[in-house]
């Protein structure tokens, strides 16, 4: 699957960053999608799922009212628009189709680096 993953970069703390993740994909409105991320050093961390149809989202309590997960399945696109931007946001962001083909794949990772 051709995925490509944008919206990563360096800001300061407080400010926002819209990541975005497109598909090329057949079925893409069948997969739960998640967005992951992973700080150099530490374990791997689920920071938002979202139903197929999009009308349930979970979030991790590290981002929960800060981060919003999205999606727009007639492009093939989900998004985390993420607000107040701390610190400890910094990692690499990956976006990710959950269980079996046609889903079951990751994208590249997008780096967002936060600084005071």
């Amino acid at each position: 699957v051709h995925v490509v993953e944008s919206g990563g970069g360096s800001v300061q703390v407080g400010e926002s960053l819209r990541l975005s993740c497109v598909a090329a994909q057949y079925a893409f409105n069948t997969c739960e999608m998640n967005w992951h991320r992973q700080a150099s050093g530490k374990e791997r961390e689920l920071v938002s799922t979202m139903s197929p149809g999009g009308t349930a989202t979970t979030y991790s309590d590290s981002v929960k009212g800060r981060f919003i997960m999205s999606r727009d399945n007639a492009k093939r696109a989900v998004y985390l628009q993420m607000n107040n931007l701390k610190i400890e946001d910094t990692a690499v962001y990956y976006c990710a189709a959950e269980g079996a083909w046609p889903c079951g794949w990751w994208g590249q990772g997008t780096q967002v680096t936060v600084s005071s």
